[in-house]
């Protein structure tokens, strides 16, 4: 047997051909993740400075519009948010101490979380197109909260709320996509003391699309 052919033997059979090293797949995995991590802090940060702009030149609309809101499902979905981000870093601490079982577990109630955060703000999202709260040619204001008519640009509000809201929500749904992946292979054993790459990449993004509504949370509803 050659030199070459015994060291393909003795890799791991989850090191990729494409690396030499499981460090140097580790940190190609880690860069690749902070890349897409980048881009998406990228898109954020242009619907945030349109908040910014917007919020400085019409703060009565802004705070009339934040008034529509529900605070109580904003809260909870916050609440919801913190949860999630904590059992995802629970799962890629387990998975680096090769407690297989406590992965898929942590996995799934992240999973979970991230299902229930999406029912929350679909609920304040329902709400507010069932009173005509949307911008644009849909807009009709309806069963306004501490207001007898709209206040001009109040539009506007919901304009940077929806697109906040919509973007948010394809990044959770990235989110679960991905934890679910993750949880398929921590079921079928896949990860180990040795080898845990997708589950910390998994929970990287994971946290960020947690803090993403850290963020946003106190400038919708706590305007």
């Amino acid at each position: 047997m050659s030199a070459e052919s015994a060291s393909a033997s003795a890799s791991p059979r989850w090191l990729a051909p494409q690396y030499e090293t499981a460090a140097q797949q580790y940190e190609a995995a880690k860069l690749g993740t902070w890349l897409f991590v980048a881009q998406a802090i990228l898109f954020f940060g242009a619907v945030f400075a349109a908040y910014g702009v917007f919020r400085v030149g019409h703060p009565e609309a802004f705070g009339a519009g934040s008034l529509q809101l529900n605070k109580w499902v904003g809260g909870a979905s916050l609440i919801v948010a913190l949860a999630a981000a904590w059992m995802g870093a629970l799962a890629v601490r387990s998975a680096q101490l090769g407690k297989r079982d406590e992965v898929a577990r942590w996995l799934g109630v992240a999973l979970l979380l991230g299902v229930a955060f999406l029912v929350l703000v679909g609920v304040d999202v329902g709400a507010c197109a069932s009173r005509g709260l949307l911008p644009g040619a849909h807009w009709s204001p309806r069963h306004l909260v501490g207001l007898a008519a709209p206040v001009p640009y109040m539009s506007t509000f919901f304009g940077v709320y929806f697109a906040m809201i919509g973007l948010h929500a394809l990044y959770v749904l990235g989110g679960i996509g991905w934890l679910a992946w993750v949880l398929v292979r921590a079921n079928k054993g896949d990860f180990s003391k040795d080898y845990w790459n997708p589950v910390e990449m998994a929970g990287l993004h994971w946290a960020f699309v947690c803090a993403v509504w850290v963020f946003a949370y106190p400038l919708l509803y706590l305007v």
